[in-house]
């Protein structure tokens, strides 16, 4: 098998028996977010299927937890049938909701008493969401990663 038969679909990733290889540029993608991530995550975010992101709990309660979107509709919220569980009392029970039109997601407060904000900018209504933005639920501050897939055609 050659290095180009070993290159996964995007070419970001090798496999070598059961160990996987993420390439330069991928590493660079995650590094120009100033993600300090760890090898499960990466490996999370590597792995998400087209129509799907990742959320990673970067400060707050739960630090270091993911939650998949992969629905067209995802509450975020102290509500335990949040599918995004956020269990602070910073965070509304119906604090936001989580959309995918297609492959590109986007966030909208439900009217929370903190707000919620994207890159530090509080928001006022339907918010597309870039790989690595960062977003702020009550106590909680997320990430946002977008399936690799649905990037290699965009200009990041």
């Amino acid at each position: 098998m050659t290095d180009a038969d070993a290159a996964g679909p995007a070419g970001n990733a090798r496999r070598d028996d059961s160990t996987a290889r993420y390439g330069e540029e991928f590493a660079a993608q995650l590094a120009a977010h100033g993600a300090d991530l760890g090898a499960e995550e990466t490996e999370a975010i590597a792995a998400l299927p087209s129509g799907s992101a990742i959320l990673i709990v970067r400060r707050g309660p739960g630090a270091g937890s993911r939650f998949l979107l992969d629905a067209d509709s995802m509450l975020a919220g102290r509500h335990p049938d949040a599918e995004v569980f956020l269990d602070d009392v910073t965070v509304s029970r119906r604090h936001a909701v989580f959309t995918r039109t297609g492959t590109v997601f986007s966030v909208r407060d439900l009217g929370s008493l903190n707000g919620t904000y994207v890159d530090g900018r509080l928001i006022d209504g339907p918010t597309p969401l870039a790989d690595g933005v960062d977003v702020q639920i009550g106590k909680f501050r997320l990430t946002f990663y977008a399936s690799r897939l649905d990037l290699a055609g965009t200009d990041r």
